[in-house]
């Protein structure tokens, strides 16, 4: 059986106050013990000669004042708080009298062993559940020493509850761990994936590029002498489609040279999403598929407003495809979990730069955390190409994406000649 998830406010409530509400129940339950309640003859237990003077009454407001204020410390300073509650605790069951501390005494000190254990390292849990033994094999002894009567049962009991509660914060600590563990491989394994993909997509690019300059190499050898325009126009398509793809390699590969692939398992993920050898010359997507991915969106249920912003013109491939993909995660994101059924684009190409920004008013992604991985592979790409990422609740509500990828001035100088 899984235990039920606390509700969101009750996890906003600190340690120290769970430890100090635990220490006033125990503590209300003590005094109505001692009294006779509505419906009974007498009262459960009998009170000590002090538990109603005022020297009792001083012991008492002395053991709150150290509880209340252990609870306090445990945040800052855990082994302290506990001694604290430890030495409230045995101050109360001085008052009372009683042969050993109460398990109600007792409720306040096994909460908080609960949170320590569960919230620190190790060794300081085990230390804490060490020193609270051993103020209960003290309490015994001292008794034992001075030939008084000792509850050997009541304290053995007192002392299984707290090491059930440490075991509990232990167990607690332990799953949390591991769960982190667990999300910061599922990252690391979702940023290698990311870097793969790019690194595909990079061949693709790269493999198309070439094939055109093949070609255009290829005919301007064929009219050299015949056509000399024509071939000049062919030669500065390949220069211009050699100086992109050694701009978006240069980019490129000193992000992607760790993350080494193999060529077995790189042929086999192809063959699995049935990418064919002759695609790989096709066009990588870009931008100007913006509209398309507008209207099919759009015929899916979620209407997708484009708006352009300055002069557009032509980007590296790499960049292109980057912004485009950052686009259509984020549009995948609105259909999947906004709720709404509208979202707006607007791309701006500005003078060193090109932004995107996909916004929505829908309900959001559950504050700033986000269960997947689609944030994390648009973070990284725009690092990659050096570029500013930002992703997050809106102030008037919905989500906003927006990120500004840099254009190389070779890249501008080029789109500014033709």
């Amino acid at each position: 059986m899984h235990a039920m998830p606390l509700p969101p406010r009750l996890k906003l409530v600190p340690p120290g106050a769970w430890v100090a509400l635990a220490w006033s129940a125990s503590t209300a339950f003590t005094f109505l013990a001692r009294v006779r309640l509505p419906g009974e003859e007498a009262a459960n237990e009998i009170a000590a000669t002090q538990f109603y003077r005022w020297d009792g009454l001083v012991v008492l407001t002395i053991a709150c004042a150290l509880a209340l204020l252990g609870s306090m410390w445990l945040h800052r300073r855990p082994l302290g708080a506990l001694a604290l509650l430890l030495t409230a605790a045995a101050f109360l069951t001085i008052n009372l009298a009683a042969v050993a501390i109460q398990l109600a005494q007792f409720l306040a000190v096994d909460l908080a062993l609960y949170f320590i254990a569960a919230g620190r390292p190790r060794r300081t849990g085990v230390a804490a559940l060490c020193t609270a033994l051993a103020v209960l094999v003290g309490w015994e002894s001292l008794r034992l020493l001075r030939g008084w009567g000792i509850g050997t049962l009541e304290e053995l009991t007192v002392a299984l509850t707290a090491v059930v509660a440490w075991l509990l914060g232990d167990a607690s600590h332990r799953t949390r761990a591991y769960g982190e563990k667990l999300r910061a491989q599922a990252a690391t394994q979702a940023v290698t994936d990311e870097r793969l993909r790019i690194a595909r997509e990079m061949h693709d690019m790269v493999a198309h590029s070439i094939g055109i300059i093949a070609l255009q190499a290829g005919a301007a050898a064929r009219v050299v002498h015949t056509q000399p325009d024509a071939a000049r126009e062919a030669m500065t398509a390949v220069e211009t489609a050699g100086r992109e793809t050694l701009s978006g390699l240069r980019r490129m590969l000193v992000a992607l040279r760790h993350a080494d692939q193999d060529q077995n398992q790189d042929r086999n993920r192809r063959r699995a999403r049935g990418v064919a050898e002759a695609d790989r010359l096709h066009p990588a997507e870009g931008l100007a598929d913006l509209d398309r991915l507008a209207a099919a969106t759009t015929a899916a249920g979620v209407r997708v407003d484009v708006h352009w912003k300055g002069a557009r013109r032509q980007l590296p491939p790499d960049i292109d495809l980057s912004a485009f993909r950052i686009v259509q995660e984020s549009i995948t994101n609105v259909v999947r979990h906004a709720a709404t059924p509208a979202c707006r684009v607007t791309v701006d190409y500005l003078e060193e730069h090109v932004a995107v920004e996909v916004t929505d008013d829908g309900r959001g992604r559950g504050g700033t955390t986000d269960t997947g991985f689609g944030l994390v592979g648009m973070r990284e790409r725009v690092a990659l190409l050096h570029g500013e990422f930002t992703a997050g609740p809106r102030p008037e509500g919905g989500f906003r994406v927006t990120a500004r990828l840099p254009v190389p001035a070779t890249a501008a100088t080029a789109t500014v000649a033709a």
